[in-house]
């Protein structure tokens, strides 16, 4: 069977904005929790910096369970007109 729609890598590029961003919100939360144990406030640059690391494989996993949905949702859609 042959993958119908969008690659893995198509998904993951176009949704890598999103988990960069999302990475980012994230990572600067963490350091505000962080701070109430007396830990540092991570600035602006330094949280879309790490956001943008942090995102690649985390937009990769999320594409590639995308990717395995559409896969399901072909089969079950071959098996029932099938």
């Amino acid at each position: 069977m042959t993958q119908a729609g969008w690659s893995t890598h198509k998904i993951a590029f176009v949704l890598y904005p999103f988990g960069a961003g999302a990475a980012a919100v994230n990572v600067f939360f963490a350091s505000l929790i962080l701070s109430w144990i007396g830990g540092p406030v991570a600035s602006t640059v330094w949280s879309i910096g790490l956001g943008c690391l942090i995102g690649i494989p985390a937009t990769w996993y999320f594409a590639r369970h995308i990717r395995h949905l559409m896969d399901v949702a072909d089969n079950n859609t071959e098996t029932e007109l099938g």
